[in-house]
């Protein structure tokens, strides 16, 4: 039997999963693999290289540096997430992420990526955070907001688009015991999004990136049916907000970020007992 975490990602409100993971990883609650999407894939890199307090530590010092998030970001650099700063500066000076704990944790890391060129979602096993961070950073690049990333002969985008929350990938890639981390209370279902005709014009070269864009809402919502469904059986374990606390994507205000991400503690805290006992820990 192997365990997975299966993170949502989020933008800020990406935060509670940091929560989440803290207090499995101060409760030596280590899974086989995480897979993550965006925000979820970036707070599960500091889960795999077991640096516990990582995630709300780096946001509540830097979450307010217009490079680290924001629209000014965007204009001086074409992404709004600054990449010299969160994927380089903080990483390898600020707040050091320790690889060589990454790739001695023993822990298969996947970061999910939208393909822009098949609109298929691609799982990226990454061993090595620091040479492979591009991969990272392509989770997490938002459509019209970041550049698209060219690695590895692909050119990738956000995985949200193509495969929002990959509990289906986990069982696919032979992940039996998965724990699924959301981002948005019970009974949360996605709109359509009213950017969908600028983001299909501006992405009008890559058609089938566009038909994955049009119908994400759809995937999004048969992707919750699908874990509730096995929630409701018994095959996975889901946590989720057991409240709404309203955090922007660019969210400034930091005691908001810090609610949520207490939120997540709060959470994952009361379900301790049933974390360990489905993972067998």
């Amino acid at each position: 039997m192997k365990s997975c975490l299966v993170l949502e990602g989020g933008a800020k409100r990406g935060i509670y999963t940091a929560g989440v993971l803290d207090v499995l990883l101060e409760n030596n609650i280590i899974t086989d693999g995480v897979i993550g999407v965006s925000a979820g894939a970036i707070h599960g890199c500091s889960y795999a290289s077991l640096q516990a307090g990582r995630g709300i530590r780096y946001n509540m010092d830097y979450g307010n540096d217009w490079r680290f998030m924001s629209f000014k970001s965007w204009i001086v650099s074409g992404n709004v997430v600054n990449t010299e700063f969160c994927y380089h500066e903080l990483p390898e000076k600020l707040d050091p992420y320790d690889n060589e704990a990454f790739m001695n944790s023993g822990i298969d890391f996947y970061a999910v990526c939208s393909n822009i060129e098949t609109g298929k979602p691609e799982y990226i096993k990454i061993k090595d955070m620091f040479a492979e961070i591009d991969y990272l950073r392509a989770s997490a690049s938002l459509p019209l907001l970041s550049e698209t990333v060219e690695v590895g002969g692909l050119k990738l985008l956000d995985g949200g688009i193509t495969d929002s929350i990959p509990l289906k990938a986990a069982e696919n890639l032979g992940f039996d015991k998965n724990i699924v981390v959301l981002t948005r209370p019970e009974g949360y279902r996605k709109k359509p999004s009213f950017s969908r005709r600028l983001v299909g014009w501006f992405y009008r070269k890559y058609p089938n990136f566009v038909g994955a864009l049009n119908v994400r809402h759809n995937m999004y919502n048969e992707e919750l049916e699908y874990i509730e469904q096995q929630e409701k059986e018994g095959k996975v374990l889901v946590l989720r907000p057991s409240k709404t606390i309203k955090v922007k994507k660019m969210e400034q205000n930091l005691d908001r970020v810090k609610e949520m991400y207490e939120l997540g503690r709060f959470d994952a805290e009361n379900m301790l007992e049933k974390i360990r006992k489905f993972v067998g820990k």
